[in-house]
């Protein structure tokens, strides 16, 4: 086991570089220009070069690199131009709202895909496998921003039973009481629908396939009981399962771009989103590689399980 985790951490290294200078060079090759961020448009020539040898940013970019990865290996992901405090300081108080956000939205999508797929599987092609594909493929059709936006619609318009927009006042705005949490159920409901499909859909395919096999059918044979049976079933669909919960669940900690703007969720999301408009570079690359980082550590953590799961893994 130990040789697998260094593998798969030799692997991941590469992979955390290639991250890295992939977000320095989409964030710089965008247009604009972050000087804006700092000086008002019509500030004279001079200053505009003075504020851009301040911040490196008349350095060729293979030099601008070189020093933003020196200085975040030092864990100094440097300034924000608008705010002018430390990025760090910045992607803090909202990565922690983005994760308790995913950390909502993965619990209702894997509950409900895992359960709606053991039952498709169960009830294959009958009407309960029908009506489970059929909400699988609206779950992962429907778009984020027009799902939160009805739901806004229905739970705080109408009905008036839930908050539209965001994470509750006061110091506690990170409890888990209901003052609080109750902002965080409609934009957890909506983030949860795509994950839910896709979960639902292979834990179905993944379980008609186990049962197809000669295992199963020599286990029946031999009298086991029907819950052993489903024991087994779903011991040998963990791995797989498991591996797209984890896809998942990055995706959940770095695509809830519109589903934060649309509820003003004070996360990662939102802020990416204020960051773009500003133009604020440093924050931009700071939270853009952080929450890849966290991609691939999650990735990482997910091919350990697996390899717990079933020891052949760690034979690949």
């Amino acid at each position: 086991m130990l040789s697998y985790l260094m593998r798969r951490i030799a692997y991941a290294l590469p992979i955390a570089l290639a991250v890295s200078l992939v977000c320095f060079l989409l964030v710089h090759l965008a247009p604009g220009d972050p000087v804006n961020a700092i000086v008002s448009p019509d500030a004279p020539p001079e200053m505009v070069q003075q504020v851009r040898e301040q911040y490196g940013l008349d350095r060729p970019l293979p030099v601008q690199f070189g020093v933003w990865l020196s200085h975040v290996l030092r864990g100094d992901f440097g300034r924000s131009l608008a705010s002018g405090k430390p990025v760090l300081q910045e992607i803090g108080p909202a990565l922690a709202n983005t994760f308790r956000l995913s950390l909502v939205a993965s619990a209702i999508g894997f509950a409900a895909g895992c359960l709606l797929g053991t039952a498709a599987a169960r009830f294959r092609d009958r009407w309960p496998d029908k009506l489970v594909i059929a909400v699988s493929a609206g779950g992962v059709s429907v778009p984020h921003y027009w799902l939160g936006m009805l739901l806004v619609v229905v739970f705080s318009v109408t009905l008036n039973l839930l908050p539209a927009m965001g994470a509750g006042s006061g110091s506690q705005a990170w409890a888990w009481d209901w003052d609080h949490l109750q902002y965080l159920l409609l934009p957890a409901l909506t983030l949860s629908i795509i994950p839910m499909g896709i979960i639902a859909r292979t834990v179905r395919g993944v379980v008609i396939d186990i049962v197809q096999q000669e295992f199963v059918t020599t286990l029946r044979a031999k009298g086991l009981a029907r819950r052993r049976v489903a024991l087994h079933v779903l011991k040998n669909a963990a791995p797989a399962v498991l591996s797209i919960m984890g896809l998942q669940l990055g995706y959940l900690m770095g695509g809830s771009i519109l589903v934060e703007t649309v509820f003003s969720w004070p996360g990662t999301g939102y802020l990416l989103n204020g960051a773009i408009f500003q133009r604020d570079i440093p924050l931009l690359q700071g939270t853009i590689l952080l929450l890849a980082l966290i991609f691939v550590a999650l990735n990482l953590v997910v091919d350990l399980l697996q390899a717990l799961l079933d020891p052949r893994i760690q034979r690949a």
